[in-house]
């Protein structure tokens, strides 16, 4: 795109998104403007290959006057990491819990994964910093000799590390005595107290690390071999960046890197600080608040796939509903958009032609076999692992390179369910009717073969007339004008939900936005006047932004029903991938003071193994805790990749009253956030 653009002498940034469906790739000039854009099917055996067919094609979109030379930063963000933990693929890892108990342990949720030995030792300190009982390192040595060669990694979490680590970091330095393996410490990847959901994220934390390798080993080859020297950054799950070397040592931190890109790239393209965001894919819409340029953070910390984390992330809502999502009857013949993903049959037809003559087939039968419009087929390059159960195994035997149909793979509901769970795994690929196939009917859509959509569409019509043992089938068009106005009242209906759940008078009244009633709002997403004699005027206050692929098909009515000002801005298709890019590399440290004893102002600083440091006055101490926290804070964002840095700290006091004009500092915290943008240039030195 943008041949007519011309670079001189300036530097390019390049940007890259894995989506459900599409990896795409940005190029910005002068970390401003984008002057090319491309996309390449998204490999999810192999993120990798994806990435290296969008890295390719971008560059061969580079406008005139530019060269592989000028690009000197490189930013991912990547869904590895989410997926992963929904999909429940770890590498198995040892977490070592020092000074829990049973119920701590039951609470960490760790005995989820069996794969994975928990190690329980003596040890941990009590909430003042003061240590109950000595480390027993005997027993933790012992432990990691009978393991170690069982576990890619380890996990240690210890009781009160936040408020001295010292037993986490002797941990970490004896296991690094016996093995080369990686160890991840619980007190570094978060402040907060709750050391059973510590220790989870700790563990997390290991279990990921040998994909986020693989990722970055992988990108960096296609980036060798595309001549590109530069610094390769990932996005972080609050929407800030690090570098490739940090995101390896903290792969946990980039779980909704998606997302968090979503938000950034929407504020970027339109220069706007308050907003709603809807970022609608192929799998998922992910909805967000903005603020003042800043995303709302889930407070409680990000939960995916039932594990709640620590990690701090933007506060997304999400459903399954994309443009891939799949169209069916339930067994009540209720029509279905979603949850789950599928190849669209308009896609599938257009790399494998031959799909026709089956689709063909099919449409003219009155009576149909099971799962009528799926197919399926193995994944290039995959191999069936070892632990595959009886019923995997077995349908994984039927499955081709070529697409077959569902019916002839899975012969009952259990052989269907081994079917999706080889392709959540990787191994296979499902194709069904989708949105994006409707779209194409309707011709909304272009580019993949319209004829395999309109088939899929009327070999659903005519499931639908046998589940409901109707005499007349729905017209193909008929049913793709149903599946657009689904997504459509789903999208406003989530939109609405993400506004309501951060709107501040709301929350002022303890969240009673139900008073709205379903009613109500299924008027308000359908499009429906919700009485006749009165008449009142809906509107969301803020603009929204819609972004990705399908919402220009989607996104006019959402925001006509929801009286919105809509925003689809110029890359909307890519925005991810600008947002990649355009972010800003933020580390924030915690320290707090508090008061274990009258007179005694203990600062609890989480990163020194001297422990803690006491003063006898509230100031002194508040000030050496701003004093290590700024400084913790600079060194950590410049170690993540920022240029000159600058550090923002406030203090939150709570003081404790004794009566009338009398209280004290019972504790504080001190928050430090360092800000700078990333540092770009070539990894050999800065031209």
């Amino acid at each position: 795109m943008n041949k007519a653009l011309k670079i001189t002498g300036g530097e390019l940034w390049l940007g890259l998104d894995t989506g459900g469906t599409y990896t795409d790739a940005v190029l910005l000039a002068d970390g401003r403007r984008v002057v090319a854009s491309a996309k390449a099917l998204t490999t999810h055996w192999d993120l990798a290959v994806g990435l290296g067919n969008a890295i390719r094609a971008v560059l061969g979109a580079m406008p005139a006057g530019a060269s592989r030379k000028d690009v000197q930063l490189v930013s991912v963000s990547t869904t590895l990491a989410t997926n992963a933990v929904v999909e429940n693929r770890f590498s198995p890892v040892a977490s070592v819990l020092i000074g829990f108990d049973e119920p701590m342990l039951e609470r960490s949720g760790l005995r989820r994964d069996g794969a994975s030995p928990v190690i329980r030792v003596r040890g941990g300190h009590d909430a003042t910093g003061e240590e109950l009982e000595p480390l027993d390192e005997a027993a933790l040595g012992a432990a990691i000799r009978d393991c170690g060669a069982r576990v890619e990694g380890f996990a240690v979490a210890a009781c009160f590390s936040v408020r001295n680590p010292a037993h986490e970091l002797r941990a970490r330095a004896l296991i690094r005595t016996l093995t080369p393996k990686p160890v991840t410490c619980a007190h570094e990847l978060s402040s907060k107290l709750d050391a059973p959901r510590r220790a989870l994220t700790a563990a997390l934390n290991a279990r990921l690390t040998p994909q986020i390798r693989h990722l970055i080993e992988a990108l960096t080859e296609v980036l060798e071999g595309e001549s590109v020297d530069a610094p390769l950054m990932i996005v972080k799950g609050d929407g800030s960046l690090m570098k490739a070397e940090v995101a390896l040592e903290y792969p946990v931190e980039t779980i909704l890197s998606g997302p968090a890109a979503s938000v950034v790239g929407a504020g970027f393209l339109t220069g706007l600080g308050d907003f709603l965001v809807a970022d609608m894919g192929g799998t998922t819409t992910d909805c967000a608040v903005v603020t003042g340029g800043r995303p709302a953070i889930s407070a409680a910390g990000a939960l995916i796939g039932g594990w709640r984390t620590m990690v701090e992330a933007v506060d997304v809502r999400t459903v399954g509903l994309g443009g891939d999502s799949q169209v069916s009857f339930d067994r009540n013949a209720r029509f279905l958009v979603g949850p789950r993903k599928a190849m669209p049959l308009s896609l599938l037809a257009l790399q494998f032609p031959t799909v026709l003559v089956e689709l063909r087939l099919l449409a003219a039968m009155q009576h149909l076999p099971d799962y009528a419009t799926q197919f399926a087929f193995r994944n290039p390059g995959r191999d069936a692992p070892a632990h595959l159960a009886g019923s995997e195994r077995r349908v994984w035997e039927e499955l081709t390179p070529e697409p077959r149909r569902v019916s002839k793979l899975a012969h009952s509901a259990p052989g269907l369910d081994s079917l999706r769970r080889l392709a959540d795994s990787g191994l296979a690929t499902i194709a069904a009717f989708t949105p994006s196939d409707a779209m194409h009917v309707l011709g909304q859509q272009h580019g993949w073969n319209v004829e395999a959509a309109e088939l899929g569409a009327r070999v659903l019509a005519i499931e639908e007339r046998n589940a409901r043992a109707a005499r007349d089938t729905s017209t193909p068009a008929a049913l793709c004008e149903r599946t657009v106005e689904h997504v459509i009242r789903e999208s406003a209906r989530v939109v609405l939900a993400t506004a309501l759940a951060h709107d501040p008078a709301i929350e002022a009244r303890n969240g009673s936005w139900g008073i709205l009633g379903d009613g109500l709002i299924e008027d308000i997403v359908s499009g429906r006047p919700f009485a006749s004699l009165v008449r009142a005027n809906f509107a969301l206050a803020a603009p929204l932004i819609a972004i990705g692929a399908p919402v220009a098909g989607y996104y006019p009515e959402v925001a006509r029903r929801l009286g919105a000002t809509l925003s689809i801005p110029e890359h909307a298709a890519v925005c991810n991938a600008v947002g990649a890019v355009a972010g800003v590399v933020t580390q924030t440290v915690d320290v707090f003071v508090n008061q274990p004893t009258f007179s005694v102002f203990r600062v609890h600083d989480p990163h020194d193994s001297a422990g803690n440091r006491d003063f006898q006055a509230p100031e002194p101490a508040i000030e050496y805790a701003r004093k290590i926290s700024g400084a913790r804070a600079l060194a950590a964002a410049r170690r993540a990749g920022a240029v000159d840095p600058h550090v923002e700290t406030t203090v939150s006091e709570h003081r404790a009253h004794m009566g009338p004009d009398l209280d004290y500092m019972a504790e504080a915290l001190v928050r430090s956030t360092a800000t700078g943008r990333p540092f770009a240039g070539h990894l050999h030195g800065e031209r």
